[in-house]
């Protein structure tokens, strides 16, 4: 049990503190939750930080059930075996993808601003979550990734089913986890407070990871 994404984060840069002070290192986000948990990664790692967008596509009637997900670079990854047992039309899944690939060009403004993204080519990726549940925006955001060329990409979570690390070692090189129960419901009931992480609170700490930076390059 986490007692916030905070102590989550500062937990997890333990394990990975083979990458601390590393000019090849990056730690990706995913927003908006995984933000807070990768910034104290990136704090203590002493490595830049910056964000990779994804977005669950979420069944017609039933939107916590995902269909698939979608990130940036324009990675869609659609669980057809579940479209076609619920049913789903092309009309529907092609207005989902719509409306999720709005919202994703909207938070890439609002959380960047005019700062460019970090380039990702030839750096050892750390790509940070506060959990995995079904796994699908993790497997869409481990395949945005790879089209940005990463020398290596290690996924970084607090917690995640028992069944995850089989999955998600197929296409990473590397997977970190603190917890992975058996009993799994959701990644919130691994925590003691897991509220809402809002867009200012990313925004916010995308801005004080760079500020951070400079000022150690100052030093």
């Amino acid at each position: 049990m986490f007692r916030d994404r905070v102590d989550a984060g500062k937990q997890l840069a333990k394990r990975l503190a083979s990458y601390a002070n590393r000019k090849d290192v990056l730690i990706l986000g995913i927003p908006r939750g995984g933000v807070p948990v990768a910034f104290e990664v990136a704090q203590a790692l002493h490595a830049p930080l910056d964000i990779l967008l994804v977005r669950k596509l979420g069944t017609p009637g039933q939107r916590e059930l995902a269909m698939g997900a979608i990130a940036s670079g324009g990675v869609r990854i659609l669980d057809q075996q579940l479209i076609a047992s619920f049913g789903i039309t092309e009309e529907q899944v092609a207005e989902t993808i719509a409306t999720q690939e709005a919202e994703l060009q909207r938070r890439e403004q609002m959380y960047r601003g005019v700062r460019p993204d970090i380039s990702v080519q030839g750096k050892n990726a750390i790509l940070v979550d506060d959990g995995i549940a079904t796994g699908s925006s993790m497997l869409a955001a481990i395949s945005a990734l790879r089209t940005l060329q990463p020398k290596r990409i290690v996924v970084a979570v607090p917690v995640a089913p028992s069944d995850a690390e089989e999955q998600i070692k197929r296409v990473a090189d590397e997977f970190v986890c603190l917890d992975k129960p058996e009993f799994f419901v959701g990644v919130g009931q691994f925590y003691q407070d897991f509220s809402q992480t809002e867009d200012s609170d990313v925004s916010s700490l995308l801005e004080r990871a760079a500020k951070t930076l400079l000022a150690s390059h100052k030093l």
